[in-house]
């Protein structure tokens, strides 16, 4: 009898552990400063390997009103940086951007949030008229504006998708992180879950597997 317990719990713990590392079945990877080239990340967090979480936020949105981090509270996002008047990776980006809202239409468990780089000139009627353009549902896709130092602090702090040199002049319009052409993966813990090429297609096919694999785990 003994003998057939023992068997029988070895059985069980091969089949939870097939379960649990069959491919496709994994968790998606939570990114701390550890995880992210060293030199996207202020010396204070290099060392950071848990519990990175994105910081509060609040900007103006295409419709005027102010949207961030209360009005995100269990929901999953994608981010972007982009200025409206970039005219090489940013169109590119954000039709790529289109095709994960109309992924997701409707679904108000998932949004999608685009930063401008260039807040002199992305003023929100300068954003209401680019979202429009890209036929943004202002329901689900945030073009968001405001103080420069903010911006930039949330990309440089949070999301790490600027160099720390780079903000040293507040990321002039001339820099490379005008151009970086990154989408981050936020989960409803302000966790982020991925970074995807928006220039590549293949590469959003599968943030949108990916988000869809977050939606299913709420």
């Amino acid at each position: 009898m003994r003998v057939f317990i023992v068997a029988l719990i070895f059985v069980a713990g091969v089949i939870v552990a097939y379960f649990f590392t069959r491919p496709g079945e994994k968790p998606l990877k939570i990114y701390n400063p550890i995880d992210v080239e060293s030199e996207m990340v202020d010396k204070d967090l290099a060392r950071k390997g848990y519990g990175h979480r994105i910081q509060e936020f609040s900007f103006l949105d295409q419709t005027g009103q102010s949207y961030g981090s209360k009005d995100l509270k269990g929901k999953i996002y994608v981010a972007e940086y982009f200025f409206t008047t970039c005219g090489t990776i940013c169109p590119i980006m954000n039709s790529e951007m289109r095709r994960v809202q109309a992924a997701f239409k409707g679904n108000d468990n998932f949004k999608i949030l685009s930063f401008t780089v260039d807040p002199e000139t992305d003023s929100v009627a300068q954003m209401k008229t680019y979202a429009e353009g890209h036929g943004a549902d202002p329901n689900q896709w945030h073009f968001l504006t405001g103080e420069k130092k903010d911006l930039y602090k949330l990309a440089r702090r949070s999301f790490f998708v600027l160099k720390p040199a780079e903000a040293q002049n507040q990321g002039d319009v001339g820099s490379d992180f005008i151009h970086t052409n990154y989408f981050v993966l936020v989960d409803t813990q302000k966790r982020i879950r991925g970074y995807y090429d928006g220039t590549d297609s293949k590469e959003v096919d599968k943030l949108i597997k990916d988000i869809q694999k977050l939606l299913n785990e709420k």
